[in-house]
């Protein structure tokens, strides 16, 4: 089943927010579809596959974390929750159930459309380009295993090619720190956090233009990294 072109569907129980993106969202263009819980929110998300879902954490009839692993068993789209907690166990509960971005609640509408347009982008641009991942000055052939920046090839360690191979497979979400360690070192690993601020802080020295400030490899604070 197909998507529906600059489809969003919206799944949150509080009207005023709902209607609050509705009007935003489709003096852009793009077609809107609201759902007050997260049954009616699978339910439309099956019968008419939108391109981004904002899922909101707390609804009547469920957990939006648990809505969430349903939704990853067979929607590969972008998800941002919304959400007014922002304690450090839910967020990184929601990063490792599969949630590409999220939102507390109240938030800037401007934010919130950029975040989507971003997340919407890196969708289009990974539909097409399933063999390597660019950005800006930056190449990375996922066939080939061959890292270029401005077109040089970078000596990577096996170790720091696969994470930044993650990182770029997965590109805009945010990767936690158990999840990389898991997915590059093995289970056993998964509190091993300082080896990340290591091997982080090597990619960084060889793919950043300024390793202090960096534009591509982006910390986010207590959770994991992203590639941008």
């Amino acid at each position: 089943m197909t998507m529906s072109k600059n489809s969003i569907l919206i799944i949150d129980d509080e009207p005023q927010i709902a209607r609050l993106l509705r009007i935003a969202l489709e003096s852009l263009d793009y077609k809107v579809n609201i759902a007050s819980n997260l049954k009616e929110g699978i339910s439309s998300a099956a019968v008419y596959p939108p391109n981004l879902i904002f899922l909101d954490i707390g609804l009547p009839d469920g957990s939006g974390q648990e809505g969430l692993k349903r939704f990853r068993e067979w929607y590969s789209g972008p998800i941002i929750m919304l959400t007014v907690l922002d304690d450090e166990e839910n967020l990184i509960q929601a990063f490792e159930n599969g949630a590409n971005d999220y939102l507390k609640k109240p938030f800037r509408i401007g934010e919130l459309i950029a975040r989507m347009r971003s997340l919407l982008k890196i969708q289009i641009q990974t539909q097409t380009q399933t063999q390597t991942v660019e950005s800006s000055d930056i190449v990375i052939d996922l066939i080939g295993r061959v890292v270029r920046k401005k077109g040089e090839i970078i000596k990577l360690t096996s170790t720091e090619y696969n994470l930044i191979s993650i990182l770029a497979k997965n590109q805009g979400r945010i990767l936690t720190h158990s999840f990389l360690l898991k997915e590059v070192w093995g289970p056993s690993y998964q509190n091993e956090s300082n080896y990340l601020r290591v091997f982080f802080a090597q990619l960084r020295k060889k793919l950043e233009d300024d390793p202090t400030n960096p534009k591509h490899i982006i910390t986010e604070s207590r959770i994991g990294y992203r590639f941008v």
